[in-house]
């Protein structure tokens, strides 16, 4: 019974036509983007627990003024966010709060912006193995039917054998980039968390020493 020869992954990847390219282009989208979201999102870029201390330190030692100048001298999503809410300490809470949710939803903004591109892959990716899968099959059939390979069960099973490769490989790449995106979903909803505990720490410190309240 003649069987059909694989020797090597580059075979496989040929075996499964020209869908294969695309699908190819989708795995390298979605690779550059995780290793730009992994620098991006590092914690030493959102706020580490030591600028929380250092805050936190400042605040309570020398009120908004010097917990100010922490946010001012530290480079991160955090740090620009409480920044907001110290420069309007001796506004009413509403003109704060108004100021610190603007600048956490544009911090927030831009760390997801680069996230979507990783939805589109993990839904294309396996959307264009399938049309590969069933275009593959169709020309298997059609080789058949031409061939006239009625009653050979092998004929059939080589071409059905090469069109399943597409649907492989568009999972193979759908699968880590989805759990790539949650993974840096999951990090983002853990630092507006963060932020949100930070604030409140902070605001009470706030509270408790009016008098250091205001910055020059």
């Amino acid at each position: 019974m003649p069987t059909m020869q694989l020797d090597s992954l580059y075979d496989i990847v040929l075996s499964g036509g020209p869908l294969m390219i695309p699908i190819a282009l989708c795995s390298v989208v979605a690779l550059t983007y995780m290793v730009e979201r992994s620098i991006r999102l590092q914690r030493s870029k959102l706020g580490d627990r030591g600028f929380q201390d250092r805050l936190v330190q400042a605040v309570q030692g020398g009120g908004a003024t010097a917990g100010l100048g922490v946010c001012e001298e530290s480079v991160n999503a955090q740090s620009r966010i409480m920044a907001a809410g110290l420069r309007h300490a001796h506004d009413d809470w509403q003109r704060r709060e108004k100021a610190v949710e603007d600048a956490g939803a544009r911090e927030v903004d831009r760390l997801s912006a680069n996230l979507r591109p990783l939805v589109v892959v993990g839904m294309i990716a396996p959307l264009l193995g399938l049309l590969g899968t069933v275009w593959g099959m169709i020309d298997a059939f059609a080789n058949i039917a031409l061939a006239d390979g009625l009653g050979k069960p092998e004929t059939l099973a080589a071409g059905i054998s090469q069109a399943l490769v597409t649907t492989a490989a568009g999972l193979a790449v759908a699968i880590p980039t989805q759990a790539a995106y949650y993974w840096f979903r999951g990090r983002i909803d853990r630092f507006s968390h963060s932020t949100e505990d930070l604030y409140g720490r902070v605001t009470d410190l706030l509270l408790s020493t009016p008098s250091a309240g205001t910055p020059t």
